[in-house]
C-alpha cells in the first residue's frame, strides 16, 4: 500500500495531543467501521482500514510518534520510516482488540475445530488430608474416585454395538447453524445434533449414547517426604475419560496436613516450645527435646533466658527436591517458674533471693535505671 497523504491524526480523528487510551478508543471505534468483515468487497473501506491501521500503529509507539512529530508525515512517510513495520493491517487490529479471532467470534469466521475431533477429557481435583507424621515421613494412601470411563459396550462412540452414526441432516455435519442479519452472521450450535454434527442411530444401551459411563476406581497414591498443605501430586491419565477417541485427563491429589500438637512448620523448618526448670535454666544442663526422629538430648547454657531459640541443624523437614539438605529444627525455650512450693522450698527460696545481688541480673538492672530516667 502507498503511504497515504492524510494526516495520521486526521485519519484517526484525534488532535496532536490525543492520550494513548484517547488515540486506542479512536482507532477501535474506526477499524470497526471500515473492517473488511463488515463491508464485504468494498476495496475503498479496505484501504480505508488499511490507512488507520497504518495511522495507529505509528502513534501507538512513543518513539514513532515522536519522530512522526518532529518529521512531519511527508518527510516521515518519505524517509522511511512510516508503513507498518512488517505487520499487517489484521496484526495491529489484533493487538488492539486482545486477539485475532475477535471477528471470528464475532460474525462466525475463521477456523474451526471439527465437531467430530477427539477431545481430551477433563481434569480432576482430589482433596487429601494426611497426618503430620506421615507428611514427614512419606506414606501410600488408597482412594477413591468417582470419574467417568469409557464406555466398554460402545467403546466411546455412543453408538449401540452394529448400529453407527450418521452426517446430521440439518447442519450437514458442521455442527453449527448461521444465521445472518444485515452485516452480522452469528454461528450457534446445531440444535438437532448439540453441536456433535453427527446424529446416533441407536444409543448405546450402556452409555444411552454418551459415550462414557460414571465409575469409582481405587487408585493408590504415593505421597513423598516433605509435602505440605498445599502440595499438588499428578497422576497422568487418571482424570475424566475423553470423547471420541481423545485422551483421559489427569487427576491432581491436593494435600492438606493436620495440624501438629508440639510441632509448627514454616518450609523447610519446624519449630517447637520447651519448658525448662527455672534451675537449668540458671545453672545450665542437658535435657531431652522431641523431634520427628525421635526424642535428642540438646545442652541449655547457663543463663538462658525464656524466649530463647536454639538450633537442632537438620533436624527439619526432609526437602521434596533432590541435593537440597532437609531443614534445622529450632526449640525455643520456656523458663518455668515454680508453683506449690513446700516450706522448706520457699525458705531456700528466700534465702537465695537474700544473696542475690544486682549483677546476676543484668537486664533487671538495665530496666531499673531506664525506669529512674524517665520518672526523673
Amino acid at each position: 500500500m502507498s503511504p497515504t497523504t492524510e494526516d495520521y491524526y486526521s485519519l484517526l480523528e484525534v488532535g496532536r495531543n490525543a492520550t494513548p487510551d484517547e488515540l486506542k478508543k479512536a482507532y477501535r471505534k474506526l477499524a470497526m467501521k471500515y473492517h473488511p468483515d463488515r463491508n464485504p468487497g468494498n476495496k475503498e473501506a479496505e484501504e480505508k482500514f488499511k490507512a488507520i491501521s497504518s495511522a495507529y500503529e505509528v502513534l501507538s509507539d512513543d518513539t514513532k510518534r515522536r519522530q512522526y512529530d518532529q518529521l512531519g508525515h511527508e518527510m516521515y512517510t518519505k524517509g522511511g520510516r512510516g508503513g507498518m513495520g512488517g505487520m499487517t493491517a489484521e496484526d495491529i487490529f489484533a493487538q488492539a482488540f486482545g486477539g485475532s479471532d475477535f471477528f471470528s467470534n464475532l460474525f462466525g469466521g475463521g477456523r474451526r475445530q471439527s465437531p467430530n475431533a477427539p477431545v481430551e477429557g477433563d481434569d480432576l481435583l482430589y482433596e487429601l488430608q494426611i497426618d503430620f507424621e506421615d507428611a514427614m515421613f512419606g506414606l501410600e494412601r488408597k482412594i477413591d474416585v468417582p470419574r467417568s470411563e469409557t464406555c466398554g459396550v460402545c467403546k466411546g462412540s455412543g453408538c449401540e454395538p452394529g448400529t453407527s452414526k450418521h452426517t446430521c441432516p440439518q447442519c450437514n455435519g458442521s455442527g453449527q447453524m448461521t444465521m445472518s442479519q444485515s452485516f452480522f452472521s452469528i454461528r450457534q450450535p446445531c440444535s438437532y445434533c448439540q453441536g456433535s454434527g453427527s446424529v446416533i442411530e441407536k444409543p448405546c444401551h450402556a452409555c444411552r449414547g454418551q459415550g462414557t459411563v460414571r465409575r469409582r476406581k481405587t487408585l493408590t497414591v504415593r505421597i513423598p517426604a516433605g509435602v505440605d498443605t498445599g502440595s499438588r501430586l499428578r497422576l497422568a491419565g487418571e482424570g475424566e475419560a475423553g470423547l471420541r477417541g481423545g485422551p483421559p485427563g489427569d487427576l491432581y491429589v491436593r494435600i492438606r496436613v493436620r495440624p501438629h500438637e508440639i510441632f509448627s512448620r514454616e518450609e523447610q523448618d519446624l519449630y517447637c516450645e520447651v519448658p525448662i526448670p527455672f534451675h537449668v535454666a540458671a545453672l545450665g544442663g542437658d535435657i531431652e527435646v522431641p523431634t520427628i526422629n525421635g526424642k535428642v538430648n540438646m545442652t541449655i547454657p547457663a543463663g538462658t533466658q525464656t524466649g530463647a531459640e536454639l538450633r537442632l541443624k537438620g533436624r527439619g523437614v526432609p526437602s521434596l527436591s533432590k541435593g537440597r539438605p532437609r531443614g534445622d529444627q529450632y526449640v525455643k525455650v520456656i523458663v518455668e517458674v515454680p508453683t506449690n512450693l513446700s516450706r522448706d522450698q520457699k525458705e531456700k527460696l528466700q534465702a537465695f533471693a537474700g544473696a542475690c545481688t544486682d549483677n546476676i541480673h543484668p537486664r533487671l538492672k538495665a530496666f531499673i535505671e531506664k525506669a529512674k530516667r524517665f520518672f526523673k
